[in-house]
């Protein structure tokens, strides 16, 4: 499998998810987003703001993996989480930009600065309680997208819940038809 060809994939599939969650959230009232709904972390602005959390976190240790990172450097100037269950946004307003503007940078990090060699090297970061872990980065980057799209489905249900349906989830439809490529 060709690493790169596959997280541009998920990298698109991302986008457009997330663009479809900030429809959802963007059609209910403050009071549905941060109602405690007993998910994991309670309410979908709670969640929404969970995978925020684990993508800066993520990207901003990617970023240490090649100075070519630019994209992932430039989100360096956002709030820094301490902890994974931290509330960064508590205004949908202000979530939604820059929701989108890690999207964005995960696009262009993937289409422009990655290299395939880059999935084949490991990684040395510290984690939140700062113990120093070397994994293989095209795990952590499978981990990142895997991550995001466990806490959407999370989301979906929770939409689902208020009778709003969020599109179409399926990775699938974000695979290109080998017939069509040919």
């Amino acid at each position: 499998m060709n690493y790169l060809s596959h997280f541009k994939l998920m990298a698109q599939y991302n986008l457009r998810m997330n663009k479809q969650l900030i429809e959802a959230a963007s059609m209910i009232s403050h009071e549905q987003l941060t109602s405690d709904r007993g998910a994991y972390f309670g309410s979908i602005l709670a969640t929404l703001n969970h995978i925020i959390i684990a993508d800066i976190i993520w990207l901003l240790r990617f970023a240490q993996h090649d100075k070519r990172y630019h994209s992932l450097l430039d989100l360096s100037d956002l709030p820094i989480p301490t902890k994974l269950d931290d509330t960064l946004y508590k205004d949908f307003a202000l979530y939604s930009p820059v929701r989108s503007r890690i999207d964005n940078a995960i696009l262009c990090w993937i289409n422009d600065e990655v290299e395939e060699s880059d999935f084949h090297k490991t990684l040395v970061y510290s984690d939140t309680r700062g113990q120093t872990s070397e994994r293989e980065f095209s795990e952590l980057v499978a981990h990142l997208f895997n991550h995001q799209t466990h806490h959407r489905g999370q989301l979906s249900t929770l939409f689902s819940q208020l009778g709003i349906d969020i599109g179409i989830t399926d990775f699938l439809i974000d695979i290109p038809d080998a017939q069509l490529k040919n």
